[in-house]
């Protein structure tokens, strides 16, 4: 029998010491600025205000006050009771606790104990949800289709291989040669390596489209998170937000980062996918 890769207690451990780092990380530099303006385009243009959404690895609740902010009702859930506290603490301190309707402690590899079928319009599971579990990914995504209407959209975000790769080359080739063809042939950053304390499985963008697919869903689209911008810090870091250059970028990185020669390119893929009519 196959050993399940997933650890379900290390992924607890991990993100409970992560601490407020998962509130604080899309502020750190430019890169990260665009990929939070990415993922917030979807969710803006496939959700509507009211909706029921299962926000699954919410983490301290980034996305979960732009939810709010769109006048969903969300269902907050979260393997690590410490993020679940840092979310529900963010909720009161930024006013959007009114908008949370639960928080719920949960392995999303096992929802039947907590949701019902058909509980939500829409599922998001952003963080890199479907890289920590490995190899049961595929029952991850039963499961998120369980839970949504017929028809309802399900947002998925995975880490990229050759993304990671890109955005990290100096010190990727520093590591040995070997080492760096089994990350490339497997996807997996695991203990058999030795090389980091930090485990996941990494994504080419034609595996995340087969996952989907074999799982039964529609894709609506597929979009890295950055493309354009990676590696660019310092240059960026001169443009304002609110500056013309700024929005002319986010649109560039829009368009990019649905190209197939791009999706690879950047250090995340998002799909937003449907569970079928039936």
């Amino acid at each position: 029998m196959a050993t399940i890769k997933y650890d379900p207690q290390w992924v607890r451990d991990f993100y409970d010491a992560y601490g407020m780092q998962e509130w604080e990380r899309f502020d750190r530099h430019p890169m990260l600025r665009i990929a939070f303006a990415i993922h917030q385009h979807y969710l803006r243009q496939y959700l509507q205000p009211g909706q029921h959404i299962l926000e699954i690895g919410a983490g301290a609740g980034r996305f979960t006050q732009v939810l709010a902010e769109m006048g969903m009702r969300v269902t907050v859930a979260d393997i690590s009771p410490i993020q679940l506290a840092l979310n529900r603490q963010q909720a009161d301190t930024h006013g959007f606790a009114s908008a949370v309707d639960q928080w719920v402690e949960c392995d999303a590899c096992d929802l039947r104990g907590q949701f019902a079928d058909k509980a939500f319009d829409a599922v998001v599971a952003y963080g890199g949800l479907l890289s920590y579990v490995f190899d049961q990914a595929g029952l991850v995504l039963t499961e998120l289709q369980r839970v949504v209407m017929p028809g309802g959209p399900i947002f998925l975000e995975v880490m990229s291989l050759w993304g990671a790769i890109h955005c990290y080359l100096p010190p990727v080739l520093s590591i040995d040669p070997a080492v760096n063809r089994q990350i490339v042939a497997r996807g997996d950053l695991d203990r058999e390596l030795a090389i980091s304390t930090h485990y996941c499985h990494m994504y080419r963008a034609k595996e995340f489209r087969q996952l989907i697919e074999e799982c039964g869903l529609t894709i609506e689209v597929m979009s890295a998170s950055n493309a354009l911008s990676t590696n660019w810090e310092e240059q960026l870091r001169t443009i304002h937000e609110d500056s013309p250059a700024w929005q002319h970028l986010l649109e560039m990185e829009l368009e990019a980062c649905r190209e197939p020669g791009c999706l690879d390119m950047g250090t995340h893929l998002i799909a937003v996918c449907r569970r079928s009519t039936t």
